[in-house]
């Protein structure tokens, strides 16, 4: 057993020794024999594993094997030549069979056929898979850099978490040193190569010379038997050779997929009935030249436009599902909808069945049924629409990651909010640009962009060291300006002092800060809802206190929308309750001022609020001076919906261009623009700049947690008219 444990663990090791000890010890022709076989079944083994890999990093061992098999073939080589040399040119059953086979009794026939399987082997396969692998290792050499980078990237943005990260990083260093190990690996191959025309050289001329000179045989017979050995050895060596080029070939050609090669090439095949249809009617135009085989060019002509259109049928018959497959396999070009995020409810998903049913009814007849011109009544939360360019980066079965990246961002937004987003329906349209999308809430557009799947979106530094050529725009979610560059250009890029961010990661970027820009409006009622029955679990007292007798459902969900809106986590939804519920219980039903309530609530989450805000402890921000605010108390003016204020048209504009001008000294900070006033006039003070900034926060000193250090870097002030 012991025994056993141990060849199991040392196995690679020992048939390392093994090979080596085929190029001292003589093999008897038998074993010789089984050495062959067993070369050729390796070698099958490893061409059909290439062929059904997803990724060459799941056959990452490939380095290393074909290093072994190369040895392996070199071993029995020798061990064959060692065995025609002195055994009058046998050496086995296998490559005499193979000899007599390829030689049907004609040795220049059998030499050249053996000569162009070595050259077509040499030339062509390992010399092409050496180029395709050097250039694959330099590029995945030259694109670590900035994969690290954007692994770090999506990191910081929360996107992924550190075991995420680290594994990533992990697949980056495996794919760059599979690549390399892979570009020293084809000139083993391509070595192999070149020693099988030695050795079949030695075999034929040193067999001959020991035939005429130490056996005295004459030339013609000496030439039949030293040629079947020698194209017998070659061919059983160059046979394995060849399958070993072409694994080679097919893993550094490879990319990454969801299925093996054959279901790869069958359903991009498939998905092109007409090319299989103008095929066939070229070849059958053949037929005009004369001497043309008519038989064969017309079956073979017939036979592709009949598996055309047997294909063309095949997806109009098919479900729509299919028939979208098949032609987004071809094109991406399918005007479909790609995906809906988020709705893993089981009501949405047996509302979305019925919205997709299959019967072949026209949609006359389907809106015949009243109960179905009522699906188009529905409003989607949030959509984005986007041009047929951008296809790929929804698609998942081309590899497109948006969908998943919106998953991402609804569990750190939850988690950083205390808020789940509603799902993003996706879908391309006809009506846009290739190019552009659009994002939409509650069915309107509030954003627009245009992205270039082909290329990069490289921001421009403050200071630029050098300037990079490009396509001049502006990043939409920040309004940086940036410039599209094409990948080749990524690396100068960077090391002149751009961020370079990938198409996906662009879209990514604006939709989430437009999403989290709006995500007030999308709290529902019934969202509202969910959130107390989760709270519930958790301190069922306090909700039994709080709903519906002193905290309706409406009132709760003001605030929730007020607190959101100033981009306040709602998170501790608890402290929340109890704060409405003391407020409300002190100063009775019914609530009359909701902005009074809203600030206490505030003051409850300060400690919340100061971490948003404060970074190493110190909170830098713009004040008030006192003559503005006492301006600006004296101001306040009683309305129907309570008190706003009333400023004349010089202060007001005077404040604007002020908060402007103070703006400018957050743009190196890596704080968001705070300005901080007294408790009363906090909330006023908002209302009146957040339609010109809306980024900006406005706090009152009362949000402030008592263990910040306050740095006033800028004071509002009221001018002298």
């Amino acid at each position: 057993m012991k025994w056993t444990k141990f060849i199991a663990d040392n196995s690679i090791v020992v048939m390392a020794l093994v090979i080596i000890l085929l190029l001292i010890i003589p093999l008897p022709p038998f074993m010789a024999d089984m050495c062959i076989v067993l070369n050729m079944a390796i070698s099958m083994m490893v061409l059909v594993i290439t062929m059904t890999i997803h990724s060459p990093l799941e056959f990452s061992i490939y380095p290393s094997l074909l290093l072994l098999t190369t040895l392996f073939r070199l071993g029995i080589n020798v061990s064959t030549t060692r065995n025609i040399l002195s055994s009058g040119g046998f050496s086995g059953q296998v490559i005499k069979a193979f000899g007599d086979f390829v030689l049907q009794g004609n040795v220049v026939v059998g030499l050249v056929i053996y000569i162009v399987i070595v050259l077509m082997n040499f030339t062509v396969i390992t010399k092409g898979a050496e180029r395709v692998a050097e250039v694959s290792a330099r590029f995945n050499l030259d694109a670590m850099p900035g994969k690290q980078m954007a692994i770090d990237s999506d990191l910081n943005a929360g996107l992924i978490d550190e075991q995420e990260a680290a594994r990533r990083r992990m697949n980056v260093q495996r794919e760059s040193d599979f690549y390399g190990s892979m570009d020293g690996a084809t000139k083993i191959v391509k070595g192999d190569g070149v020693m099988s025309l030695i050795t079949t050289a030695i075999n034929l001329i040193g067999g001959s010379v020991i035939g005429i000179i130490q056996s005295g045989q004459d030339i013609g017979t000496v030439l039949n038997t030293y040629t079947i050995a020698t194209v017998g050895d070659g061919l059983v060596g160059q046979i394995p050779s060849l399958l070993i080029s072409t694994a080679t070939g097919m893993i550094v050609t490879r990319a990454v997929a969801e299925g093996s090669l054959n279901e790869d090439i069958s359903k991009e095949f498939l998905a092109q009935p007409r090319s299989f249809m103008i095929a066939g009617g070229v070849i059958c135009v053949l037929c005009i030249i004369p001497g043309m085989p008519i038989f064969q060019i017309l079956l073979t002509g017939f036979g592709f436009m009949a598996a055309g259109y047997m294909m063309q049928r095949r997806i109009l018959e098919a479900p729509e599902a299919v028939r979208a497959e098949a032609y987004r396999a071809a094109s991406h070009s399918a005007r479909q909808r790609i995906g809906n995020v988020g709705m893993e409810e089981p009501e949405a998903l047996e509302q979305e069945a019925k919205t997709e049913k299959a019967p072949a009814q026209t949609q006359e007849e389907y809106f015949k049924d009243v109960n179905n011109v009522y699906n188009l009544l529905q409003v989607e939360p949030i959509e984005v629409d986007f041009g047929y360019s951008l296809i790929p980066l929804a698609d998942e079965s081309v590899g497109g990651r948006l969908i998943s990246r919106i998953v991402v961002f609804r569990r750190q937004y939850a988690q950083d909010m205390g808020y789940v987003i509603p799902s993003v329906r996706l879908r391309d349209s006809a009506k846009l640009g290739t190019n552009e999308y659009t994002i939409k809430i509650k069915g309107e557009a509030v954003a627009v962009g245009e992205i270039l799947t082909d290329f990069y979106l490289a921001l421009e530094p403050e200071h630029v060291e050098r300037e990079i050529d490009g396509i001049e725009t502006i990043e939409p979610a920040y309004g940086i300006p940036s410039k599209w560059i094409k990948p080749e250009q990524r690396e100068r890029a960077e090391m002149y002092g751009y961020t370079v961010i990938d198409p996906l990661s662009v879209l990514v970027s604006h939709m989430s800060e437009v999403i989290k820009q709006h995500s007030y409006e999308l709290i529902t009622r019934q969202e509202v809802f969910r959130l107390v029955e989760n709270l519930k679990k958790s301190a069922p007292e306090l909700v039994g206190e709080a709903f519906p007798t002193l905290v309706s459902y409406n009132l709760l969900q003001k605030v929730l929308t007020l607190l959101l809106k100033e981009g306040v986590s709602i998170k501790d939804l608890e402290t929340i309750v109890e704060t409405m519920v003391d407020v409300i219980t002190e100063n009775g039903l019914p609530v009359k001022d909701i902005d009074s309530l809203v600030e206490q609530v505030r003051i409850s989450l300060k400690r919340t609020i100061t971490r948003m805000y404060c970074e190493d402890g110190n909170m830098k921000v713009v004040t008030l001076d006192a003559d503005l605010e006492r301006s600006m108390v004296s101001s306040l003016s009683k309305g129907e919906n309570g008190y706003y204020l009333a400023l004349s048209p010089e202060i007001l504009q005077s404040l604007v261009r002020q908060v402007s001008e103070e703006m400018k000294k957050f743009k190196d900070l890596s704080q968001t623009p705070v300005i901080l006033t007294s408790e009363v006039m906090r909330a006023h003070f908002y209302h009146l700049i957040e339609q010109f900034y809306p980024q900006v926060r406005v706090l009152s000193f009362n949000e402030v947690a008592n263990n910040v250090q306050i740095q006033a870097i800028g004071s509002l002030k009221l001018e002298d008219k």
